[in-house]
């Protein structure tokens, strides 16, 4: 099953990410590549760059970033995971090492089941 781990900021540091963190954040995504577990991860770009689209009542409405939210969504992973619990230790493993390298960083990862053609299949 797959699992997508997205991951706010609740409270980032004056300070640019240590290099040790973005290390051992490299080596966290090897050792997932190599498990056969990491299917994709990336950044995601401020969402002064995004837009949110709508529809309520019927209609449809388009509103550029940024949003009101004060957690920015600032990155994903996907996962290919035997259990939910799998996917918890991953995530949680990334989140440590915020903990651990970049002192005052807070924030928070949800993760999301993403179903796939198999979650719909006729009964047999």
């Amino acid at each position: 099953m797959r699992y997508m781990a997205t991951l706010k900021v609740t409270h980032q540091p004056d300070t640019p990410p240590p290099a040790e963190l973005m290390e051992a954040i490299a080596k966290l995504g090897e050792e997932a590549t190599r498990a056969g577990v990491l299917l994709d991860t990336a950044g995601l770009a401020p969402s002064t760059q995004g837009a949110r689209i709508e529809l309520t009542g019927g209609r449809l409405s388009v509103t550029d970033g940024p949003f009101a939210e004060a957690k920015e969504l600032i990155s994903y992973a996907v996962y290919q995971v035997r259990s939910k619990e799998e996917a918890v230790e991953w995530a949680s493993r990334f989140m440590r090492l915020h903990r651990d390298h970049w002192e005052g960083w807070e924030g928070e990862s949800d993760l999301h089941r993403v179903f796939g053609p198999e979650d719909f299949a006729a009964p047999a």
